[in-house]
């Protein structure tokens, strides 16, 4: 079991809570970002790229928690910048596991080796590495050689050591399916308790813009990934919904739900996601709430979503509609994605069906409000 029973029921009675309480707009996770500053500079990374002012900004710990308590989501994840290098992340993965708040850390694991003592294992704790593939496939995309073995290296003691310990992989272009599959292959024997995965977002702050899958060749490459798995009978421990997992390979049609991973970072509450950084910011969560125009956003309203497909964004979407349909969802998590057949069509932009002469025109769009 790729998430421990035990995380499992916390979540599902939260979610729960907010249906019976009649909850329309709920975290499941915060992002929460203490800083943007890191020890790499990746080749799809768009947090790097401010000033020395900006990237020398830390939260306090008692923003952090300030942030957690507001939010109320089961789940935090702390990604970056290289969460290590900030002096309170032991004071604030502590805090955090003190309320009972599964907490992923998200890290290149080029410090853990050295900082791995000032963190105690717990069932709340998961440290969440960072891997975009085997050795030359991670080493291309971080831009640097000899992460990968490193990484590993730490993801072997933090193992040893009694960590919960999961994977989180980026796909960019040129990837294969076979490679992907090996890779699988390989941190599945390493022993980690779980693999997050999902295609690079285009963030227009990155360095290098020609890297990104996008559209019906993202599907393609889940959908010959997943085939494997199938066929060989192979078994990868996602961290992730069966019906997010079927979106991928392009058989459910979501829009997002981007207050479902709201984030708290060094400019404030992020409108209105993780992925989008100059879409203004607002001092609370309940302003993130009340005051972002969420209809302007999600991949049929918004030229700069169009592609994205990542899990910060349709993770939550795939879990509304579990609540939603269980017997769908319990079909799929025994089938599998579905990897032949039609696949969904890609969403149409609002510009062309507004347009007067559009044949689509009368096509309904799914816009949250």
């Amino acid at each position: 079991m790729a998430v421990p029973l035990r995380q499992q029921l916390t979540v599902g009675y939260y979610l729960i809570k907010q249906k019976l309480k009649g909850v329309k707009k709920y975290p499941l996770v915060l992002m929460l970002e203490p800083l943007f500053r890191c020890n790499l500079a990746c080749a799809g990374c768009g947090k790097i790229d401010y000033p020395d002012e900006i990237l020398d900004r830390r939260l306090s710990y008692e923003e952090c928690m300030q942030a957690v308590d507001e939010c109320g989501a089961p789940m935090v994840s702390i990604p970056g910048g290289e969460p290590l290098i900030h002096k309170e992340m032991p004071q604030i993965v502590a805090g955090i596991v003190a309320r009972k708040k599964y907490v992923y850390l998200c890290t290149n694991a080029l410090l853990l080796k050295k900082r791995i003592d000032d963190y105690k294992p717990s069932p709340y704790l998961t440290f969440s590495i960072h891997l975009d593939g085997l050795r030359e496939r991670h080493d291309a995309s971080v831009c640097q050689e000899g992460v990968f073995d490193r990484a590993v290296e730490a993801i072997k003691l933090a193992l040893a050591k009694g960590f919960r310990v999961s994977v989180n992989c980026t796909l960019f272009q040129g990837e294969k399916a076979e490679e992907v599959a090996e890779f699988l292959d390989y941190v599945t024997a390493l022993g980690v308790e779980s693999v997050t995965i999902a295609p690079g977002f285009s963030y227009e702050r990155a360095p290098q813009q020609g890297i990104f899958i996008k559209g019906r060749e993202v599907k393609d490459l889940f959908r010959s990934i997943f085939r494997i798995g199938k066929t060989q009978k192979r078994r990868w421990p996602f961290n992730h919904s069966a019906l997010y997992l079927d979106f991928l390979a392009g058989n459910q049609n979501y829009q997002c739900t981007p207050w479902g991973n709201p984030t708290r970072n060094v400019f404030g509450w992020q409108k209105p996601c993780y992925l989008l950084a100059d879409e203004g910011n607002a001092a609370s969560f309940q302003e993130l709430l009340d005051t972002t125009p969420w209809h302007q956003y999600g991949n049929s309203n918004n030229p700069k979503c169009a592609n994205c497909m990542a899990h910060c964004g349709y993770e939550a979407t795939a879990v509304e509609d579990l609540l939603k349909n269980p017997l769908k969802g319990l079909f799929v998590g025994l089938r599998g994605p579905k990897t032949q057949g039609t696949m969904m069509p890609e969403p149409v932009p609002v510009s062309v069906l507004k347009r007067p002469d559009s044949k689509l025109s009368s096509i309904p769009v799914n816009v949250e409000n």
